[in-house]
């Protein structure tokens, strides 16, 4: 029987597994009613943390990590909580989809898995709690500063996962960020018949909220509609509470100057535009008869919101589980060349587009 793993003990306790990994990263961080359940659910299933893997003093640990910012979005769990889909995944995010697929890919190759997802202390903590107690570790983009994955790339594996390959002799995997977002924007323009486009975009450090917006820019400039040089609102993280805000601010905008609103708000990621959806109810703005509104991820709550969000999916699971295969490629054949890895997006028409 194999031991069980963070994945069970998030499926047990009915929460998200970046839920978990905070219970027992920084419990305080978790409500009391939560974390109880989460401890219970581990009682039961006699989970250990991958991290009681540190004390071992071999050469190779058995263990693989993952490095990301920890961006909390307590918004989507009650979303998720709110919905009438009887659903245990539907509260799996980004963050948690990568931790699923790369927990299966370890376990098949026998490793456990180390997860450091957090803000505090900034990237430097987040090198100090991997590096020294895993054999390898994937990083998503612009976690880890290049100068500090550059030096730690000389004694281990590490893959890069999503943005530009910024360090040539590693393993890097990507999505068809710009392809997807261009098919998508293409859509509303050519079967919606929609020109008003407005994107919805992130900080300048998100370099597939930029892949994205260059695919938005692509597909105006063949339609012959204005190329905007910039996102018409940039949100600060990616979460549904600022997806609610950047829909309110260019509802307001629009009142505000008499500049007509736009017919579509396409934002860089899902949870921004399950945000968006809130707002635009909240304010009696009918989606998508008012305004479509569009995302990217394909998370599963993007399938059970009202109405279901047209998104472009990427194969976020796959994307964990390719790294690990890279990972462990990597530590059986150290000299290899490097590999960079596309994985292929589809766009997903709904309602909230005008589809379905």
């Amino acid at each position: 029987m194999s031991a069980p793993t963070v994945y069970d003990v998030a499926e047990r306790s009915g929460v998200s597994i970046a839920t978990v990994s905070r219970v027992y990263r920084n419990p305080d961080s978790v409500r009391a009613q939560t974390r109880e359940k989460v401890m219970e659910a581990a009682r039961e299933l006699g989970y250990v943390p991958s991290g009681s893997a540190r004390g071992l003093a071999s050469r190779t640990t058995g263990v693989l990590g993952l490095c990301f910012p920890d961006y909390a979005d307590p918004d989507a769990e009650s979303a998720a909580a709110a919905s009438d889909a009887d659903d245990d995944q539907a509260v799996m995010l980004y963050s948690d989809q990568i931790i699923r697929g790369m927990e299966r890919a370890a376990r098949r190759h026998g490793y456990a898995l180390l997860i450091a997802a957090s803000l505090d202390g900034g990237p430097e903590s987040l090198v100090a709690k991997v590096a020294g107690r895993v054999d390898g570790f994937a990083v998503l983009a612009r976690t880890v500063p290049t100068a500090d994955l550059e030096v730690i790339s000389r004694r281990l594996p590490v893959v890069m996962l999503a943005g530009p390959r910024e360090i040539d002799h590693l393993d890097h995997i990507v999505v068809a960020n710009t392809e997807g977002e261009r098919e998508l924007t293409r859509h509303l323009i050519e079967d919606h018949g929609l020109r008003r486009l407005a994107f919805v975009g992130a900080e300048e450090e998100s370099p597939d909220a930029q892949a994205r917006f260059r695919g938005f820019q692509e597909a105006c400039r063949d339609a012959g509609l204005p190329v905007p040089s910039r996102p018409e609102v940039r949100a600060g993280m990616m979460t549904q509470a600022e997806g609610a805000l950047a829909a309110d601010a260019l509802l307001d905008r629009s009142e505000g100057t008499g500049v007509e609103r736009p017919e579509a708000m396409l934002f860089a990621n899902d949870q921004m535009a399950v945000g968006a959806l809130q707002a635009l109810e909240r304010r009696g703005v009918r989606v998508p008869e008012d305004i479509a509104v569009t995302g990217f991820d394909g998370i599963p709550l993007s399938r059970i919101v009202r109405p279901p969000l047209t998104t472009v999916r990427q194969p976020i699971r796959q994307l964990g589980e390719e790294a690990v295969e890279l990972l462990v490629q990597r530590l059986a054949d150290p000299g290899r060349a490097p590999v960079s890895l596309e994985l292929p997006v589809s766009v997903t028409r709904r309602a909230s587009c005008g589809c379905g």
